[in-house]
């Protein structure tokens, strides 16, 4: 599995919307036990999607900011960005197929 970076509110412009490739944006936090259930779906489909998409995470705690922009009101919620414009997004626990079957159109 591939360990998933977390970026900052700073970083998120150019990271995500700044970025050449697909993004998938996993909003989460530490205490989260749903998001915790998600993450290892997520490194697997980093490592999957390798060079077609990057996935980052987004501690929702520390960057209240980011989640406030994207209207994050629940975790886990994924959010998949292509040139920079939101596409697709899911909010709460997911089986991987069904991940896949919702962002895997857009790339």
């Amino acid at each position: 599995m591939s360990e998933v970076k977390y970026i900052t509110e700073q970083e998120f412009q150019e990271e995500v919307v700044n970025s050449q490739i697909p993004v998938l944006v996993d909003f989460t936090a530490g205490w989260c036990q749903p998001c915790k259930m998600l993450a290892p779906i997520v490194e697997d489909l980093a490592e999957q999607w390798k060079g077609k998409v990057k996935v980052l995470k987004v501690d929702v705690d520390q960057n209240q900011g980011a989640a406030m922009q994207y209207s994050v009101m629940s975790i886990p919620t994924l959010i998949f960005f292509k040139g920079g414009e939101v596409k697709e997004r899911m909010t709460g626990y997911a089986p991987k197929d069904k991940i896949e079957g919702k962002f895997a159109p857009h790339f």
